[in-house]
């Protein structure tokens, strides 16, 4: 891909997100969430492209994944009204759907257009397919990387702000509870990613979205993660409690470790 390709596609998505802006400011917010989101996966991406040697073309490519991995989340939330995938869409097929049936990217060369469209289908999963390797495996995991670190941005932003600012729909429509699931507290104490149908409070699921830190995978994200204050940000968005304190340590413990050694996956 050349860089005038990529001026493209923004361009387009740029028009895409237009399309969706409506006369309720409450939908607007919502969004708005979304468009400003993928700006900053993007930048996201630059920096851990940037700082692993790629080609141009591979980070170009890199980027493209970035700018669409959420192209499906508009038609998500105009159909349904929710983010939530589990009761409506998926949001990552539906986003191949939209650029599939939109020619976005009939000029891309096939490989490359199947490998971005294989980005965008997959970047949501909670665990990636063991069937893939090489290149695609690269590019999984640096959306997925890219992607975590600002919604880890989003909801930090978003639990600051008075509610009647929120965009409605990011939270997820969880009731702010006291107290956190054990099943939850068991899966940060195995290391292990929190799934959504574990989740039964608002406490919950700021507890999942600190879980993605096992599912980072490259030293330049862990150490983004903890220069922004990503985690220690969130973490202190969660009432205290004994159990959760021990949990929140093991995290930064985790995330300090990762920072300073070699690939998550070594």
């Amino acid at each position: 891909m050349e860089l005038e390709e990529l001026e493209r596609l923004k361009g387009w998505f740029a028009a895409y997100c237009r399309d969706f802006i409506t006369e309720n400011e409450a939908d607007n917010r919502n969004y708005r969430v979304k468009e400003i989101h993928t700006r900053h996966v993007c930048e996201n991406m630059a920096i851990l492209t940037g700082s692993m040697g790629l080609s141009d073309g591979e980070r170009l490519t890199a980027e493209a994944i970035a700018l669409f991995h959420d192209v499906g989340r508009f038609e998500q939330y105009r159909r349904f009204s929710t983010f939530r995938d589990d009761i409506s869409i998926n949001h990552g097929t539906l986003g191949v759907r939209v650029l599939t049936e939109n020619n976005v990217l009939s000029s891309i060369a096939p490989e490359e257009r199947r490998t971005i469209l294989q980005g965008v289908a997959i970047h949501n999963v909670y665990r990636l397919p063991g069937n893939i390797g090489g290149g695609d495996l690269l590019f999984a995991r640096l959306i997925r990387d890219a992607d975590k670190l600002d919604i880890w941005r989003v909801f930090v932003e978003f639990y600051r702000q008075p509610e009647e600012e929120r965009a409605s729909a990011a939270g997820l429509g969880f009731p702010d509870l006291p107290g956190c699931s054990p099943e939850v507290l068991e899966c940060l104490r195995n290391r292990e990613m929190v799934r959504l149908s574990a989740v039964k409070s608002l406490n919950d699921f700021k507890l999942l979205q600190l879980s993605w830190v096992f599912d980072l995978n490259f030293p330049a994200s862990f150490r983004i993660a903890l220069e922004r204050g990503l985690i220690r940000d969130l973490s202190g968005t969660l009432s205290e409690d004994r159990n959760v304190a021990v949990a929140l340590g093991m995290i930064e413990d985790y995330a300090a470790g990762r920072a300073a050694g070699g690939d998550a996956h070594a």
